[in-house]
């Protein structure tokens, strides 16, 4: 239940930062369908948002972003603009740990009894800060469709087309083994961020 709160903001950032990068290249599809707010109301999935917190599963999603990549300015290509706006999601997360961060940091240095283990603002910022490190790395994993699978398709060389779209023939089944598998396919980035962020937290807290 802790997890709900947390992750209705990620979640709600996350996809505000996918329907403001797709306004700003020129497609108002987001903004039509009320989808460039933060107002996490315009952003809940019943079960991915609700239901799996409140059954303890400490993961989730939101409803996707309508995107229309034909609607970019005519100076951005499709797949430069799908690839840039698919980024802006796991982006937002890594600048809302960043910032979650900083805000404990401070936290120790002038008001350390506010962030003191226990303390209500302590375990918020810290569960925010696993929350985003955790949805930026697993939604940059380049399988359909999750967002990293639209920025490798927008890298990728002409030649590989086919052996990619061979592949995500096969997403499903390849997402449902990255869900189980997930613990360990994330362990070493989510290690390596964590100890970015904690030479960050030093710094900031003067340690």
């Amino acid at each position: 239940m802790k997890i709900l709160i947390p992750l209705i903001l990620s979640l709600s950032v996350h996809e505000f930062a996918h329907a403001w990068s797709a306004w700003k290249l020129g497609d108002d599809t987001a903004e039509r369908s009320g989808r460039l707010t933060l107002n996490p109301l315009a952003h809940i999935d019943p079960i991915g948002t609700l239901l799996l917190p409140l059954l303890g599963i400490p993961f989730g999603w939101a409803k996707p972003v309508p995107i229309n990549p034909a609607r970019f300015r005519r100076s951005i290509r499709m797949s430069t603009g799908t690839m840039l706006t698919a980024a802006a999601g796991p982006l937002s997360n890594v600048a809302l740990a960043v910032l979650c961060t900083v805000v404990m940091g401070l936290g120790y240095r002038y008001y350390p009894e506010a962030i003191s283990r226990g303390s209500g603002t302590g375990e918020l910022l810290g569960m925010m800060i696993q929350l985003n490190v955790a949805l930026a790395i697993f939604n940059m994993i380049p399988v359909p469709p999750l967002d990293g699978s639209r920025v490798l398709e927008g890298m990728l060389p002409l030649r590989f087309r086919g052996a990619w779209e061979s592949f995500t023939r096969f997403a499903p089944f390849v997402l449902i083994a990255v869900f189980i598998g997930a613990r360990y396919i994330m362990a070493g980035p989510m290690g390596a961020v964590y100890g970015l962020l904690n030479r960050l937290l030093g710094a900031v807290a003067g340690a």
